[in-house]
């Protein structure tokens, strides 16, 4: 039931961002148009190739068509090249992945062990991590795959510079040819997390029951790990679902800049272009994505704490 409502408001948000998307990008087909024929393009030529795309037809009708091929597997075919945008998309949808799902997986980690190991200790170490992570906190990401560039892959040649290896080919090319963007993004994105579990860290063990347990005699690596993270986990997993989506602007430029040809750098050329199954092909994947991703951490959010279920 709980999992069922979750899929269903998924499913209202996927409908609301797809349409308003293709109503903002759709309704100024013409000029994209003009813009992909270039300026020596007639009048009647834009006009031809606007009725070959059927972009004469309404906006909602375009995207109830849209929308009907998207539930058949298809986003169209590009504007520039006339492939099938499924199939532009299908070799670059692992690299996006494989940056983005590493780079949570990582962050949820260090997140986790940092805020503990703050709330839990105090003192110096606390105050030490705090001005770590202020301090990564104010760089952007590509400042920080800039210097891991420079230093790891330019000065000490330890992993590659550009390029991606896919995992089927060899394993270890895949995960050195990720160590430098999944760094860039996991430091800034583990700077924010890991006060944020701080934070509640903090809270839980301030609470009434903490005291109890404590003064029972049960170790306070249990009292720490076992119940207070318990508590602490609902509002750390929510920051770090909403997190996704700035992962998705962050992906964009670490591909750029370690020359990775995933969904971000596909984006950066189909927008430039005036390709807009393309962009929309984009948008729909994006949107997915922080869908699952916020779905998989309500779930675990409902499972840790029973009570986000009845609520």
């Amino acid at each position: 039931m709980y999992v069922g409502r979750k899929l269903a408001s998924g499913l209202v948000l996927f409908l609301t961002v797809t349409l308003v998307t293709f109503v903002l990008v759709f309704s100024n087909g013409e000029k994209s148009v003009r813009n992909n024929l270039g300026e020596l393009a007639t009048d009647e030529q834009v006009a031809r190739r606007v009725a070959e795309l059927h972009l004469d037809q309404p906006v909602l009708t375009q995207y109830v068509k849209w929308l009907g091929h998207l539930l058949t597997g298809s986003l169209g075919q590009s504007f520039n090249s006339g492939e099938d945008v499924v199939t532009l998309l299908r070799s670059r949808i692992p690299v996006t992945l494989s940056i983005i799902f590493l780079a949570l997986l990582f962050t949820f980690v260090l997140s986790v062990t940092i805020g503990v190991a703050s709330a839990a200790k105090g003192g110096w170490i606390d105050r030490a991590l705090q001005f770590v992570a202020g301090t990564a906190a104010a760089l952007p990401n590509f400042l920080v795959g800039i210097a891991l560039m420079f230093l790891f892959a330019i000065a000490l040649r330890v992993f590659p510079a550009t390029g991606y290896v896919p995992f089927g080919d060899n394993p270890r090319g895949w995960a050195q040819s990720l160590v430098l963007p999944v760094a860039a993004l996991v430091i800034h994105m583990v700077a924010s997390s890991a006060q944020q579990f701080r934070g509640a860290m903090v809270d839980a063990l301030k609470q009434d029951y903490i005291r109890t347990l404590r003064s029972r005699g049960l170790p306070e690596r249990a009292v720490v790990l076992r119940h207070a993270l318990r508590n602490a986990a609902t509002p750390g997993l929510t920051i770090l679902s909403v997190q996704t989506i700035g992962l998705l602007g962050g992906a964009v430029l670490i591909e750029q800049i370690f020359a990775l040809s995933g969904v971000g750098q596909f984006t950066v050329t189909a927008s430039l272009a005036g390709d807009l199954p393309s962009v929309m092909g984009v948008v729909a994947f994006g949107t997915l994505l922080v869908l699952v991703v916020n779905i998989v951490a309500d779930v675990l959010i409902a499972w840790i704490n029973p009570k986000v279920r009845l609520s």
